[in-house]
């Protein structure tokens, strides 16, 4: 049946190749206005010869189409036409292959905000990011003169962890005050799990502040400390300190103004 309508020529998206002269061999070039033409794939071209439409039956490697069998010196090339994209306004669901998305092709811009879920992130990714932050002003002072550890007053702060693979990161500030001769100030870090026993989980008694004469000497003990409970319950920490001579004293927030901070951060895994 003859088709009706306006030429395939003034579709958009349908482009006319040259006609190619055969010579009885197989392969060609194919051109367009006398340049060189790639088409997409040999799916994207039909081809008349002698009347009858070709398709299927040949290949293409840049510009060079290579049919199946030699074409006679006597056929006709009739047309060449070459199909683009764009014609299809609808596409098929499951059209779209892996195979049809070009390297780079999906960017930033295409993906929505939020559309992407933990679900889809490789499980070897390491992206820590802070999910909850808890702080804790001592205001209380605290003195001991003995060299056995006490607790600075208030200092349990406690933090309910999300996950046995979160790590705690603990930021503390002690304002510190060492009195005496021969007397440094040293702190520990404790820490209990649920409803189980303190333990120290790190020692810091190379000495605050010492010195051996009597000059009073007035500080502030800052650290950071990475802790992996490895248990999703609420996690204690406390602060230890203690005085190296019996006549020393050593102290936490010995004036009424100082403040010392505990802050603790779950570092999501």
């Amino acid at each position: 049946m003859s088709y009706i309508g306006r030429g395939t020529e003034s579709i958009s998206n349908v482009e006319v190749l040259d006609n190619l002269t055969f010579n009885g061999s197989a392969s060609y070039t194919l051109q367009k206005s006398s340049v060189n033409f790639v088409p997409s794939s040999a799916n994207n071209l039909l081809i008349s010869i002698s009347g009858v439409v070709q398709q299927g039956n040949f290949s293409v490697s840049g510009s060079t189409i290579t049919f199946d069998t030699t074409v006679s010196a006597s056929d006709t090339c009739d047309w060449i036409l070459h199909y683009g994209t764009g014609l299809i306004t609808t596409v098929a669901d499951g059209a779209i292959t892996e195979a049809k998305l070009g390297s780079n092709a999906v960017t930033t811009a295409k993906i929505n905000n939020g559309a992407i879920t933990s679900a889809k992130l490789d499980s070897g990714l390491s992206l820590g990011k802070i999910g909850q932050v808890v702080s804790n002003n001592i205001t209380t002072k605290t003195l001991t003169t003995s060299s056995t550890h006490v607790d600075v007053a208030d200092s349990e702060t406690s933090i309910v962890t999300t996950s046995s693979s979160s790590k705690v990161l603990l930021n503390i500030s002690l304002s510190c005050r060492k009195e005496g001769a021969n007397t440094y100030l040293a702190v520990d870090l404790y820490r209990k799990i649920g409803g189980g026993s303190y333990s120290k989980i790190r020692d810091f008694e190379n000495g605050f502040i010492y010195t051996n004469s009597t000059v009073t000497q007035t500080g502030r003990f800052s650290t950071t400390f990475l802790d992996s409970p490895s248990s999703a319950d609420t996690i204690y920490y406390k602060m230890q300190i203690n005085s190296g001579a019996n006549s020393g004293n050593a102290i936490v927030n010995p004036d009424t103004q100082e403040t010392s901070v505990i802050t603790l951060m779950e570092v999501l895994a």
